[in-house]
């Protein structure tokens, strides 16, 4: 009978789903080193959320066959390292795109109609409009998507709702699918920045996305435009976001991530106002969170089964050919 070991809690249905099937779970509700220690060497499969997964864990997890990701990113897992000992990562790969997509666009209208910044009017009270907070439509403006995956995709179509233009870079992605989905790929990245009044992030963090939106970035940006990310925080060069804020150049700023996470200490990001901070919960709705934990437990007992799906597995050279 397989062991789970969660690392912290996921949705009770699929506990149930796993226990179900044939599984024991434990369930680590604050995973510390020592009651990691103890618990690792009966683990034949982890469910793990933000607890990073380091050699050090994996080696200390003898029976280990799986590990499951509660999300898409896999930043803090050692990959390398669960490849050599021929186990499998899986992400939720469908389970939080629409949570995250409609995220981005909630900081795209918070943005344009300075949300934050009338809300604390209002508390005050002052009431009314005022050109210290000038808002604008979506409608008309210009959206840049740097990524068109599972999630840029659905932020254009809801972009598209928005009658905006949508300009879309993803050197993954044909050309000619970009056009027939209604969308415009970008040749030139410099002039699709010039051109955008809003910049959306969708695409992992790696070595050639990595610290990508830097000062020449942002200097390549149309004066008074909107940087958005709910990917990744290491996309972004913190310090010269702010540089680019403080100036002007760009407007404000929708951030659900961040260089260094959890944030503990204050960021210089926190004291301007133009800049609106989630604490990466773009896809922590109670749907989403289901979802996911729901891809984790099938994605666990498929490996048991010997049916685990590849188009969910980060290190496909894991599995046997018959799964790959």
């Amino acid at each position: 009978m397989p062991h789970v070991l969660c690392l912290r809690a996921i949705h009770p249905e699929a506990i149930q789903a796993m226990r179900d099937g044939g599984c024991t779970v434990e369930i680590l509700e604050d995973p510390t080193p020592a009651s990691m220690a103890e618990a690792l060497p009966r683990a034949e499969a982890i469910t793990v959320r933000l607890t990073p997964i380091t050699r050090e864990v994996i080696g200390r997890a003898g029976k280990l066959q799986i590990v499951a990701r509660h999300g898409v990113g896999y930043d803090a897992v050692d990959v390398p390292a669960l490849t050599e000992r021929g186990i499998p990562l899986t992400i939720t790969p469908e389970a939080n795109a629409v949570s995250v997509a409609e995220h981005a666009m909630m900081l795209m209208l918070s943005i344009a109609r300075r949300v934050t910044g009338y809300d604390a009017n209002m508390r005050k009270p002052i009431w009314g409009t005022t050109p210290a907070l000038p808002t604008i439509d979506l409608a008309g403006r210009t959206l840049l998507i740097v990524g068109f995956g599972r999630i840029g995709s659905r932020v254009a179509k809801r972009a598209a709702a928005f009658d905006m233009r949508i300009l879309v870079s993803d050197p993954k992605v044909p050309r000619n699918t970009i056009r027939g989905l209604g969308y415009e790929p970008v040749k030139d990245m410099g002039e699709a920045l010039a051109a955008a009044d809003i910049v959306t992030l969708h695409c992992p963090s790696n070595a050639e996305t990595r610290d990508m939106v830097n000062a020449e970035f942002l200097a390549k940006m149309k004066p008074g435009a909107s940087l958005v990310n709910t990917a990744r925080g290491t996309l972004v060069v913190e310090d010269a976001l702010v540089a680019a804020l403080k100036s002007g150049h760009i407007a404000a700023a929708g951030l659900d991530v961040f260089y260094e996470e959890p944030v503990t200490t204050q960021l210089a990001l926190m004291g301007l106002p133009n800049v609106i901070l989630t604490p990466h919960a773009a896809a922590g709705t109670k749907e989403s969170m289901r979802r996911m934990a729901l891809s984790c437990a099938e994605s666990i007992l498929a490996r048991f089964f010997g049916t685990l799906d590849a188009d969910s597995v980060v290190n496909p050279e894991t599995l046997p050919r018959s799964n790959a």
